[in-house]
């Protein structure tokens, strides 16, 4: 296994520090798993002697997680548009702080923007057309992860455009986002911050987990080995595109759960959202008719039970 480039060398440290990382890859089923268990009749959280020692992790994001349904509820009812970008290296924790901001939110208000590279089409089109058809109606949020920002990052260090096409992009960028804000747009940028020391465990974890090899590409690999290049895109990225109207907030992202639950809890601090008041729900009685018949399934229909 590889370990130059990487401080502390000690193999037994390394093993247990990825180790340590698959297992955080696993935590979205043991949250569920936690909360349908510790949620007693009262709706609260209750505490059980010998529980997890990720429980205050839980619980925060749990609350957090609540307060996000409030904000989705405030978003919807008052018709706001909410873009969210979020930016950061390869392996900085992203998806997962996106998955969970979005994890009890109906997908219809809170949707994920996840744009595959171009295709000949889109090299053709005005650099920001494709991300503009996938922004916010009324009382929608769109998370973009990663975003327009790309030609500032991975294009500008994989030589995909021209120092002319980086050169403009800086120039129209903080107009394009100007206007979004003016049409009612509330525009949050997050850049998610790890060391080259992190994103080394992290990578290599990813090769160590069959379950997320997937997540390597070739062009990942070649964006740890430019890992100075980007270092320099991401400085000029901030320093160009930093405006009151949409600034930068950088989260510091080493410890992912940490990272999560400050960039949430900085995100609900962003918006005046309150709680809105619904009309209490009740269960109608189910009709019952004397001539209905429930057609039993063909067996052949029915999945094999082995658990």
């Amino acid at each position: 296994m590889p370990t130059s480039d990487f401080t502390p060398t000690d193999h037994d440290v390394l093993m247990r520090r990825i180790a340590e990382d698959l297992i955080d890859g696993y935590d979205e089923e043991i949250e569920l798993e936690l909360e349908d268990r510790v949620v007693g009749p009262d709706g609260k959280l209750q505490h059980e002697e010998g529980g997890l020692p990720r429980r205050t992790y839980f619980e925060a994001l749990f609350r957090l997680q609540g307060e996000l349904v409030k904000l989705q509820d405030w978003v919807q009812h008052t018709g706001q548009k909410v873009v969210i970008l979020f930016e950061g290296r390869d392996a900085a924790g992203k998806g997962g702080v996106i998955k969970r901001i979005t994890q009890r939110l109906n997908p219809r208000v809170a949707r994920v923007a996840a744009l595959p590279a171009p295709n000949d089409r889109e090299r053709t089109q005005w650099y920001f057309q494709r991300y503009v058809s996938h922004l916010p109606a009324a009382g929608e949020m769109v998370l973009f992860d990663r975003s327009w920002y790309n030609r500032a990052g991975v294009e500008k260090v994989m030589g995909f455009c021209t120092d002319d096409e980086l050169e403009e992009f800086f120039r129209t960028v903080p107009e394009f986002e100007k206007m979004l804000v003016r049409s009612g747009i509330r525009l949050i940028k997050y850049w998610f911050s790890i060391t080259d020391e992190e994103q080394h465990l992290r990578f290599l974890g990813r090769i160590h987990d069959p379950l997320k090899q997937w997540k390597l590409s070739p062009m990942d690999l070649e964006s740890r080995r430019r890992w100075e290049d980007y270092t320099k895109a991401k400085e000029a990225m901030l320093e160009r595109t930093h405006i009151p109207e949409a600034p930068w907030w950088v989260v510091q992202a080493v410890d992912k759960k940490k990272a999560r639950l400050n960039c949430i809890t900085h995100l609900l601090g962003q918006m005046p959202y309150r709680e809105v008041e619904h009309p209490p729900i009740a269960l109608p009685d189910r009709e019952r008719h004397p001539d209905y018949f429930r057609q039993p399934v063909p067996q052949s229909m029915i999945v094999p039970e082995i658990y």
